[in-house]
């Protein structure tokens, strides 16, 4: 069992616990345990001992002793026992905004409520509203955070399931009756949600394969088992096709499988202008197959250059690839530093010292550390006393390691009145500023863009963090007009953010296409609050590959010392 499942494990066991109202203790000795352990260097790949997980500050020999047995064995006996103390319907109604572990608590050994339907049922008859600690208001939110889930059932993160997709791709892609192979769908599109896993195998033996599928360690249940397709539900919930064909069938089947549904309209009504039939079995000129050994011939058949799978929207890149004017997209190589960082001095759990050394070995150059200001106090925010220890801190790690840089920053709350948190000669103190909201989402939609805008002509201004406030699958964006925010952006030398958390993931795909054209700048940043967080990045360039971004596109494909050029100029251009 990897760190990162060890984490998890031990969170759930801390929310199990408290659904039960077990000893706040004992309790705060699991979440801290996580907190260190997350935060922690440790390596899980090599023998691991006890002692090594008791030096790290916050672990105890008693947890340190079931995490050596999590590692060992992949099991906890005495979590695999606390769990079947607490129905299953508790824990899944911590996933309905305001419903935490004491309200859920209370609610179930006063109305019996074990599960998110009767929770539905006790709203809808108002038996929360004379509760302690409830109250009508908050019966209305709960059914509010109930229709959310409703919403976005049986779809998930790309985060939350590529590990998956590619374990359960590269056993099919081993096996030895199959010849070519290849993730499809959604996922190989690299959309931010996807609804399933999608996997295209040529063979020769589809009986063999088929049989292979269903009969994955991983699968929990098979759906349906047939002769070219079948469908298995992981028992992470998420279910997965798989189609089988002939290999000279391959090129169209991946193309087809692939999408997106718009895309293959597209491709079909330009084929169907030449008399081509066009499925996923083939390309047919008068019922006779056109033979294509791989995608590139199927695109090369229509004088097309190759249209790579993020692209596949129908949002011009059938054009685009008969012109010859497909952009030569970013790739996760061309990034040579990172931005938007938050450490120990606000609401991250890693140092400055220790992100550097990660990037460092990630093989960056440098780093844009921005910590929350003043107004964020939940998240730890920089009080103006405390920004020259901030700042002090980075001048002298950047003395002791000269082949890395690090950046000043902060990420200034956009006040409700559009004006930037700090005075100007606090702002003044820092080589880029990042303006973001954190608060006061119910503008309407002409208040909210107003106050947005008036953060863009600010002089400090670098660049517009996470610019819509979306939470993927928990929260809409925020009523916005996003062209005008794009276009005060070109108008006043701001750059906007494409905040790689895979929850965010803002700059949407589509308005990264139309900020390119408006000539913005998109700079792909972490918001990273852990190490684990900084490898996000990747997501970001997903996003940034699918909203058409080339290298040029993006300021922090630069080198540091460009980099370093580059903000100085911006900052001296806007505050001479």
């Amino acid at each position: 069992m990897d760190k990162e499942e060890v984490i998890k494990i031990l969170k759930e066991i801390s929310v199990l616990l408290e659904l039960k109202d077990e000893n706040p203790f004992k309790i705060r000795a699991y979440q801290n345990s996580a907190r260190s352990l997350e935060a922690s260097d440790i390596d899980f790949g090599r023998d691991l001992k006890i002692d090594d997980l008791t030096k790290i500050k916050g672990i105890g020999q008693h947890i340190a002793e079931s995490i050596k047995e999590l590692v060992d064995t992949g099991s906890l006996k005495f979590y695999e026992d606390l769990k079947k103390t607490v129905p299953p319907g508790l824990v899944e109604m911590l996933a309905i905004p305001t419903m935490g572990p004491k309200k859920i608590k209370y609610l179930f050994d006063n109305l019996q409520v074990s599960n998110t339907g009767e929770l539905e049922y006790a709203c809808i008859e108002n038996r929360l509203v004379d509760l302690p600690n409830f109250g009508k208001k908050t019966q209305e939110n709960i059914l509010k955070g109930i229709e959310v889930l409703k919403k976005y059932k049986g779809r998930y993160l790309f985060a939350n399931i590529i590990e998956e997709a590619e374990v359960i791709h590269n056993k099919i892609q081993n096996f030895q009756y199959v010849n070519r192979s290849s993730l499809a769908g959604s996922v190989r599109r690299k959309k931010e949600i996807v609804k399933d896993i999608d996997i295209v195998a040529s063979t020769d033996n589809p009986d063999k394969v088929m049989d292979f599928f269903t009969g994955l360690s991983e699968a929990e249940d098979i759906i349906a088992r047939g002769d070219t397709k079948s469908s298995i539900r992981l028992k992470s919930g998420i279910n997965v096709d798989i189609r089988s064909v002939d290999d000279f069938q391959y090129p169209y089947a991946l193309h087809h499988f692939t999408g997106s549904k718009e895309h293959n309209t597209a491709m079909r009504t330009a084929a169907k202008k030449d008399s081509i039939k066009m499925n996923e079995y083939g390309l047919f000129k008068n019922g006779s197959l056109i033979k294509c050994s791989d995608e590139a011939g199927i695109f090369n058949f229509f004088s097309m250059d190759w249209i790579p799978p993020e692209l596949r929207e129908n949002y011009g890149e059938i054009e685009a690839a008969k012109n010859k004017t497909l952009p030569k997209l970013i790739e996760e190589k061309d990034i040579k530093g990172m931005f938007h960082i938050h450490t120990t001095h606000s609401d991250g759990n890693i140092s400055i010292e220790q992100t550097c050394n990660y990037l460092q070995k990630m093989g960056l150059q440098y780093a844009g550390i921005s910590e929350h200001s003043r107004t964020a106090s939940y998240a730890g925010g920089l009080k103006n006393d405390d920004i020259n220890r901030y700042l002090e801190e980075i001048d002298k790690l950047n003395q002791k390691c000269t082949s890395f840089k690090i950046f000043k920053g902060i990420e200034s709350d956009i006040l409700l009145d559009g004006n930037l948190d700090y005075s100007d000669y606090i702002l003044s103190k820092f080589d880029f500023i990042i303006a973001a909201i954190h608060s006061g989402f119910n503008l309407s939609k002409e208040q909210m863009t107003d106050r947005i805008i008036k953060a863009i002509e600010n002089k400090f201004t670098t660049m517009l963090a996470h610019p819509t406030g979306r939470l993927l699958l928990a929260r809409d964006p925020y009523r916005v007009d996003i062209i005008r925010i794009i276009n005060a952006a070109a108008e006043n030398d701001v750059d906007i953010e494409l905040n790689s958390s895979p929850f965010r993931l803002d700059l949407d795909w589509r308005m990264c296409k139309y900020a390119k054209e408006k000539g913005v700048k998109i700079f792909i940043n972490p918001d990273a609050h852990s190490l684990k967080n900084l490898d996000d990045y990747k997501f970001g360039v997903n996003i940034a590959r699918k909203g058409w971004l080339e290298k040029e596109d993006v300021p922090n494909t630069l080198s540091a010392k460009e980099i370093e050029i580059y903000l100085k100029n911006k900052k001296n251009k806007k505050t001479k």
